[in-house]
């Protein structure tokens, strides 16, 4: 479609630096002349922040993994009507701090709801809105950094136990493994800048 902006989504699991890589992938792009939108998930319209409050805080057991997923497919849904494809329809880049592949991995995948079931809760919802490319950072250390970053304080998803986080790394990585065209695996390890380049590298194709 002439005119129409790319959706890149930035995903992995807790302390990988995504919200970093979202800031500085949107500084390159707007050097070369590319007007971007930065938003996030769960969040990123006034209706999916309110969600976001509910699923972020609370005790653990607030939530079933049923209504859980639901509620991340509510909050997706109305930041897909609200802001992604209006600003893609303008022409517009749209860097989101994760999207629909943290629900496949975190409720699919380690949550035991099963990949597909998560797809299908979120077609009504999203519909064909996946993303141009989504990258997939990749960190061992990552959990132990967002521990430290988060001084123990993690909210309610982001403090799982370590066997959970795992089970989501494995998740995103089957998950780029069905979808190669889409999905790409990004080294995470390095300096900020480097991790950057690697990011720049794999959206060359989608650049104008």
């Amino acid at each position: 479609m002439a005119g129409r902006g790319r959706f890149i989504s930035l995903e992995g699991g807790e302390g990988v630096g995504k919200s970093t890589q979202v800031r500085a992938l949107a500084e390159d792009l707007r050097k070369r002349g590319i007007e971007v939108i930065e938003t996030r998930e769960p969040g990123g319209s006034p209706g999916a922040e309110a969600i976001r409050e509910l699923l972020l805080t609370g005790s653990e057991d607030r939530w079933g993994a049923e209504a859980e997923a639901l509620l991340f497919a509510a909050a997706r849904s109305d930041h897909v009507d609200k802001v992604i494809r209006p600003a893609i329809a303008a022409g517009k880049w749209v860097l989101s701090d994760r999207f629909i592949d943290s629900s496949l991995a975190y409720q699919g995948g380690a949550g035991g709801l099963g990949i597909e079931a998560i797809r299908s809760i979120n077609a009504f919802g999203i519909g064909e809105w996946f993303p141009d490319r989504t990258l997939v950072l990749a960190l061992a250390e990552g959990g132990a950094r967002a521990r430290a970053r988060d001084n123990e304080q993690s909210d309610r998803i982001g403090g799982r136990p370590e066997g959970y986080h795992q089970k989501v790394e494995l998740a995103f990585r089957l998950i780029a493994a069905e979808e190669p065209e889409r999905v790409r695996i990004i080294d995470a390890s390095g300096s900020a800048d480097a991790v950057t380049k690697r990011l720049l590298d794999a959206i060359a194709d989608l650049l104008p």
